[in-house]
């Protein structure tokens, strides 16, 4: 089976690649940077294109008997996605699997939910049998944190006190290839979500934990975010980001019982806890200091 991966290089396309070589499929890789290619898993084809060029969608789709897409946040997202669909369908592609995010009806007010919606929608009209899946806050995001967290002793995502359902990227992956790969996933959308609800402080007061050093959360002020954040990210995504975390300071973004039920059954055991990855990440780091102490 030969599997278009859009956004195979990123945080959750590359373990995507890697559950479905080990569900010996044949990944193929969309990415703008041929330098990219060079560093793809050995089995694993790379095709530079840009869905923003009709020539990339009229060609890339051909062949392949699937599609798993995750777009980049961006101001041309919605575009790229539509292309993509697009491509897909004149190409007769027979499952393509999408990465939209969770609860996205609650807040299409901002502008990387919101553009999600029009791609949901014409997926849903394609013709192509589809799956959507919608996750929660990555995990993984608290890589960014490295620093913060080890030099300073501050957890700075400004996640607010209501709490977030938050998700380890290797389980989105394992649902991608696994409605990729076998049936039964065909016009489902699912919530894809971690098992605990997490706060800014309860993230913290693990990432204490697990270091063993008082890590203190940096709060609620956004103002100060902002600030920050303008002198490593874009403005339009900074006041995207700004939205996005105003909403789950006031709102949250919570998984119910049966979100979790139902993450469970799809990958057949129980969805991977924060404190598990924190742990995980926690030693990950302590050796790469000892290695560059040696």
């Amino acid at each position: 089976m030969k599997i278009l991966i859009i956004g195979g290089t990123g945080s959750v396309g590359s373990h995507v690649v890697r559950e479905l070589l080990a569900r010996k499929a044949d990944p193929v890789v969309l990415t703008r940077s041929a330098e990219k290619i060079k560093s793809l898993p050995a089995g694993v084809e790379g095709v530079v294109g840009d869905l923003l060029d009709p020539g990339t969608v009229r060609s890339v789709f051909k062949s392949v008997d699937g599609v798993f897409m995750i777009t980049a946040v961006s101001t041309t997202e919605t575009h790229e996605g539509l292309m993509a669909v697009n491509g897909a369908r004149m190409s007769d592609v027979k499952r393509f699997v999408y990465m939209s995010v969770h609860n996205v009806e609650q807040a299409p007010h901002l502008p990387h939910f919101g553009s999600k919606l029009p791609i949901e929608a014409a997926l849903k009209k394609s013709g192509i049998p589809y799956t959507v899946l919608r996750p929660n806050n990555f995990f993984q995001n608290d890589y960014w944190f490295q620093d913060a967290l080890l030099q300073y002793g501050v957890y700075p995502q400004p996640m607010g006190d209501v709490g977030l359902s938050r998700v380890d990227v290797r389980d989105i992956a394992e649902a991608a290839a696994i409605a990729l790969t076998a049936s039964g996933h065909e016009g489902r959308t699912y919530n894809v979500v971690g098992p605990e609800v997490q706060t800014g402080k309860s993230t913290a007061e693990i990432w204490s934990r697990v270091l063993g050093k008082t890590i203190t959360y940096g709060g609620n002020d956004l103002d100060a975010w902002e600030e920050q954040s303008l002198s490593r990210l874009p403005a339009w995504m900074v006041f995207d980001f700004r939205l996005m975390y105003e909403f789950f300071q006031n709102n949250g973004l919570k998984a119910t019982p049966a979100d979790v039920d139902s993450m469970a059954r799809l990958l057949g055991r129980a969805p991977r806890g924060f404190e598990d990855f924190a742990l995980e990440t926690a030693r990950m780091w302590n050796a790469l200091s000892l290695d560059k102490e040696k």
